[in-house]
Order: C-alpha cells, then sequence, then structure tokens
C-alpha cells in the first residue's frame, strides 16, 4: 500500500520517471532518490534550526545539553548583576524619582547577545532579585536616598520601567534572533523600538502611580519620566545600536 503510495507521489514529483527510466531507474530507484532528497531536506531544516542566533551562541557554543544549561543559567545571572552594576551608574535630576542610569544600556544589551528568552530571563531576575538584596541594586528609590533595593522600590513609581526592561529585552532579543542586530541599518531602530518600550510602560506606571495626567499641564509624566532621559537614551542605544554589529563582524572574522 505504502509503495502505490510512493509511486504516486514521484509521478508528481520533481523527477521525471522519464529521465531517470533512460539510465535504466525504476520505481526502486526512484524511491531511493525521492528518500536522499527528503533525508537532504531534512538535514538542511536541521542545520537552520541549530544554527546559532545570537553572538553568545557562537561565543560560548557548546554541543552538550547539560552545558548548555548551565551556560544560560550563567549568562541570565551575569546580565542582571550587570545591569544592577550600570544602576549605580545614575545621576538624580531632583524634580523628578526618575534618575539617569546606565541600566538601559544593559537591557538592550542583555536582549540583542541573549536572545529573546534569555534576555527576558535575565530582566525578570534582576527586578525580582533586588526584591531581596541586602545590596544596592536597584538605581534609587522613589525618594532618592540611598536605599537602593527592596519591595518598596519594585514596586514603586518606577517600577514600570522595571517591567518594561524585561518586555524590551524579549523584543530586541527577538530581533536579535533574526539577524536584525547584524548590520547598523537595522541594529539601531532595533535598538530605538526597545528603548521606547520601556518609556512606554515607565511613563504610563509613572503616571498611575503619583496620580499625575500622562500628557496635560507642567508636572505630567512625560515631563518627568520621560523628556529629561531623551538625549542620553539615544547616546546610549546608539552605542549599543553600533556596538553589536561590530562584534558580529569580529566574530565571524574569526569563525
Amino acid at each position: 500500500m505504502r509503495c502505490h503510495c510512493l509511486k504516486g507521489e514521484l509521478a508528481n514529483s520533481a523527477y521525471p520517471r522519464s529521465k531517470l527510466t533512460e539510465f535504466g531507474v525504476g520505481w526502486g530507484g526512484l524511491i531511493l532518490v525521492d528518500f536522499f532528497h527528503r533525508t537532504q531536506e531534512v538535514r538542511m531544516s536541521v542545520a537552520i534550526s541549530t544554527a546559532p542566533k545570537t553572538l553568545v551562541d557562537i561565543v560560548g557554543k557548546t554541543s552538550e545539553r547539560t552545558n548548555r544549561i548551565v551556560r544560560d543559567a550563567v549568562l541570565v545571572v551575569s546580565f542582571a548583576v550587570f545591569t544592577a552594576v550600570l544602576a549605580q551608574v545614575r545621576f538624580n535630576l531632583g524634580f523628578t524619582p526618575v534618575p539617569i542610569t546606565g541600566q538601559t544600556l544593559a537591557v538592550l544589551l542583555s536582549g540583542t547577545a541573549l536572545g529573546w528568552r534569555r534576555g527576558a530571563l535575565s530582566m525578570g531576575l534582576y527586578w525580582l532579585a533586588g526584591i531581596f538584596m541586602p545590596i544596592a541594586w536597584y538605581a534609587s528609590d522613589d525618594s532618592g536616598t540611598s536605599v537602593k533595593a527592596g519591595w518598596h522600590i519594585a514596586t514603586g513609581s518606577t517600577a514600570g520601567y522595571l517591567f518594561g526592561f524585561v518586555v524590551a529585552a524579549a523584543f530586541v532579543g527577538y530581533l536579535a534572533e533574526r539577524g536584525q542586530d547584524r548590520n547598523f541599518a537595522t541594529s539601531l531602530p532595533a535598538m530605538l523600538a526597545g528603548s521606547a518600550i520601556v518609556y512606554v510602560f515607565g511613563v504610563f506606571w509613572l503616571a498611575h502611580s503619583l496620580h499625575v495626567p500622562v500628557f496635560n499641564g507642567e508636572e505630567n509624566a512625560i515631563n518627568w519620566g520621560l523628556t529629561p532621559f531623551i538625549a542620553g537614551d539615544l547616546v546610549k542605544l546608539a552605542f549599543a545600536g553600533l556596538l553589536t554589529p561590530l562584534a558580529w563582524k569580529l566574530v565571524e572574522k574569526k569563525a
């Protein structure tokens, strides 16, 4: 029964029977040719699906499943710590509870380096770990004091930015896995979109938390949570958008 089905499939396939029979190839040969063709397609699809998608998949390439799990865990924790370190590079503006920090740079780099799953996990870990950390972890609390960890900051007026970090890392990572971080023309827009995502969540939560309008009046969430940071974030996203294509070129040369 299966043989008749294969004959029917092969009769309509890309292998003309008249051509093959000129070389003495009958139905048995046709079946073998079709099997070879299908095997090659499977090999190609497997090669494509297992091809490195992000920078760390090339730099930290490993074939063992256990090693990959350990590698990914180390990377997720490392980028969470990296974000916490850059959070300490901050400038309090006084008129807003949102400081200028290096966090968004870490968010963009974690997404493009790790991909969407690991990037989101890393930023989620950064957010959650800060609740329990006995050391400086976040940028600052709502009052700008030296207390920079704990539940009240993780859920305070700047919590929207923390949630935005998770979504932005996932979004940038999704684009990176599809090669959008490998040239300047696509990397820069990806970083711009990632930064915009952070501010969408940050500004709207800031408005909700402080009971101020998003747009209207002088004291609004846009003026407190976006406008003062545009110039600095343009510099950070430009740095990330230029760095990743250069890193790809360097890695590909050594490969």
